[in-house]
């Protein structure tokens, strides 16, 4: 048997705007704002991509024995994949943030969150592609 679902609080509404002519009215809640998902799977992506760039770095280090530039270069796929869809959906979150919502609409917020996945997204790209340079001159030498 399942638990009833908790209550939630009333919350006082907003405003109350009479309806002319009628004995009604319309209730304006206040929505709080949500962090908006675009920002949080920018973070996660950019995380993700310096990760396999990390990778890309072991294997392009490790030279020839454990495949080298050939391993490295399918992480470099994977990091460039990942940075650039934390670079998209940052960019995307940031817009979703600083655009206004009319009063019944939900608010955005997570701008840190969207700068975080912007960065790192780019960082990741990078780092996979200077990892990949590193394999490639290690495999050569």
């Amino acid at each position: 048997m399942l638990p009833p679902p908790p209550q939630e609080a009333p919350r006082p509404p907003k405003r109350v705007d009479p309806v002319p002519g009628t004995p009604f009215g319309v209730v304006h809640l206040d929505v709080p704002p949500v962090t908006s998902g675009l920002a949080i799977g920018s973070l996660v992506a950019g995380i993700a991509s310096i990760l396999v760039s990390l990778l890309v770095f072991c294997f392009g280090i490790a030279g020839p024995n454990l495949g080298g530039a050939w391993a490295a270069g399918a992480f470099t796929v994977l990091g460039a994949l990942a940075g650039g869809a934390a670079i998209v959906t940052g960019l995307l979150a940031r817009r979703q943030i600083r655009r206004p919502a009319p009063p019944p609409g939900v608010r955005f917020t997570g701008r840190g969150l969207a700068v975080a996945g912007l960065s790192c997204g780019g960082v990741g790209l990078l780092l996979s592609l200077l990892g990949l340079g590193v394999a490639l001159v290690v495999q050569l030498t």
